[in-house]
């Protein structure tokens, strides 16, 4: 253990480096006494290694915890504690001071920041000159974070339940942006580790002001071009945010120093889009007053987006009185409103893409039913067929049975019988009545064929002429009778 040394109490807690192990975090620290250098060493190769040599003061040392791990555990989250706040960005212009109200006003703050060995310092620097006292520095844990992961902010986080962060210029150390791209894994980050609430400094004069320089826009021109991604709009910016469950408040402001003379007029909080382009800017120091004003009663300035300005003749009004006049945003509602119409949709086109299914089932189901009804309605006429047909067995037994008793004598008089009675009943049918009785009483003639006079210059080799063909009749009939043995012509002659 080090020996007791000789200065003011700073506590100092570091999130530990992503490669090491979260389950034994390890820090060196190197102090000196009267001459004499003793170290104590955990770990040689930590990046982390803080000499308070130099400090003529220093009475103690406080570790702010064995286990650094902030923010999410793998498996549960720590419990959140609603006096701790996390500040993304402490080191910026606007971040540092709400860090330093925050603390005077009793919170617990969890700082993020990118350099620690800087951070260091400067806490240092704020407890000699007596920026920050004794009391407010044991409520500061400083914290590696940077705007690139939204899971090693929600780390950082902690068991913060307020989270801040502010856009603009110098809010990322003293010279380094904060992009509304930054600000989204902020936000991202806060929803990861189950934060209440978000409050958001937009400072609208980082990215409207002009110079009327031609260096800016080549500048601005340039800058887009290698940066890795396009910041987003403020409208964009907002729809991130309202897809998320988290309460917000944005603050659209324009900043200034402290020591202008907008600094010290009164603040006046509208609602977005009233005020005008002409409005005083806000300084810094008052900003701050007013996120903290807005962490003390977040139930009047949840969901609201306002706009900040300065104005010389405004009365001085608290926190309820600058919000309770403001409507909470509408984009949450129509988010939800759209995002249930879209739900609605999806149901209702999957309703109809089940019903369609269903239908084409049934389709098929009623092809199946009546292919299978055609062939049970085919089986008896194939069994009836099958039946009709005789088999070789049986017509073998019809021909044993024909051959008994059969005599040819007896075959012939039927056949004669048979003959005799078709001649009687009709050996020819004229198509008239009249010509029907006329032909019972006449004989039967033959055709006279007529031969053609012979022509004696005809060659002799000439072929001969053919018989003329017997008179044509008008029209003949042919049946078959008796089984087909014979057959009957009938002819139609004109009366």
């Amino acid at each position: 253990m080090a020996p007791t040394l000789t200065s003011n109490s700073f506590l100092l807690s570091t999130t530990p480096h992503p490669r090491l192990s979260f389950k034994n975090p390890r820090f060196t620290v190197s102090a000196k006494k009267s001459g004499q250098n003793q170290e104590t060493t955990t770990n040689s190769g930590n990046p982390f290694n803080f000499d308070f040599g130099k400090l003529p003061d220093v009475t103690s040392l406080i570790p702010a915890s064995t286990n650094t791990s902030s923010g999410l555990s793998f498996g549960r989250q720590r419990a959140k504690d609603p006096g701790t706040v996390f500040v993304a960005g402490a080191t910026g212009q606007a971040g540092i001071r709400i860090a330093q109200l925050l603390l005077r006003e009793g919170y617990s703050v969890r700082a993020g920041v990118s350099d620690l060995g800087a951070a260091q310092e400067l806490a240092r620097l704020a407890i000699s000159y007596k920026v920050i006292s004794n009391d407010e520095s044991k409520r500061l844990n400083a914290v590696a974070s940077t705007f690139q992961d939204a899971e090693s902010i929600a780390k950082a986080i902690g068991n913060a339940s307020k989270v801040v962060v502010t856009i603009g210029k110098g809010e990322n150390g003293p010279a380094t942006e904060v992009t509304t791209t930054d600000a989204v894994q902020v936000i991202q980050a806060a929803q990861l580790a189950g934060v209440g609430h978000v409050a958001i400094v937009y400072d609208e004069s980082s990215s409207g002001g002009s110079t009327y320089n031609v260096l800016d826009g080549i500048t601005s021109f340039f800058n887009n071009l290698f940066s890795k991604s396009q910041p987003l709009t403020i409208a964009e910016f907002l729809q991130k945010i309202v897809e998320t469950d988290l309460s917000y408040t944005l603050i659209k402001t324009k900043l200034t120093e402290d020591f202008s003379p907008e600094s010290s007029y009164k603040i006046v909080v509208s609602a977005e889009g009233s005020a005008g382009a002409d409005a005083y800017k806000v300084g810094k120091s008052q900003i701050a007053k007013l996120v903290v004003d807005v962490f003390s009663n977040t139930a009047v300035a949840e969901n609201k987006v306002v706009e900040v300005f300065a104005d010389p003749s405004a009365p001085s009004k608290t926190v309820d009185e600058l919000f309770s006049v403001i409507p909470e945003d509408g984009r949450r509602k129509a988010y939800a409103e759209a995002l249930e119409r879209s739900k609605a949709e999806v149901e209702a086109r999957g309703a109809a893409e089940a019903s369609k299914r269903q239908e084409q089932e049934a389709k098929k189901l009623e092809k199946k039913e009546a292919k299978a009804a055609a062939s049970i309605a085919k089986e008896p006429e194939e069994k009836a067929s099958s039946a009709s047909i005789p088999s070789v067995e049986s017509l073998l037994d019809k021909a044993k049975g024909l051959s008994t008793g059969f005599s040819f004598e007896k075959f012939s008089s039927q056949l004669k019988s048979a003959v005799e009675k078709a001649n009687e009943e009709s050996d020819a049918q004229v198509a008239t009545v009249r010509g029907r009785a006329k032909a019972k009483n006449l004989p039967a003639q033959k055709a006279v064929v007529k031969t053609p006079p012979r022509n004696p210059f005809a060659s002799k080799t000439k072929e001969a002429p053919k018989p003329a063909k017997q008179t044509e009749v008008a029209a003949t009939e042919k049946r078959k009778i008796f089984g087909g043995l014979f057959q009957q012509e009938t002819i139609y002659v004109d009366d």
